[in-house]
């Protein structure tokens, strides 16, 4: 069974994506004791003005750093722009 905390960081790291513009579609992202994963294909949405996925995406790993619910995140990921 899936620990709460987990849950509510995975829901807290789909958000943040969805709200920098980033498409995880093709991705799988999922919290695990307190580690956020993201791994598959990322991709700007389009008319997002996102130029940059790789570096959104450390944005966006350094801000989830500071939520209570994720100690690390692991970007084992490819990004397409």
């Amino acid at each position: 069974m899936a620990d709460n905390k987990d849950v509510a960081g995975t829901k807290i790291v789909r958000s943040i994506f969805a709200r920098r513009g980033i498409d995880t579609s093709r991705a799988d992202l999922r919290v695990m004791h307190g580690v956020a994963y993201i791994r598959g294909t990322v991709t700007a949405i389009r008319g997002s003005g996102v130029t940059d996925v790789k570096a959104e995406c450390e944005i966006i790993a350094r801000v989830l750093r500071q939520k209570p619910e994720i100690r690390d995140v692991v970007l084992d990921c490819t990004f397409r722009s």
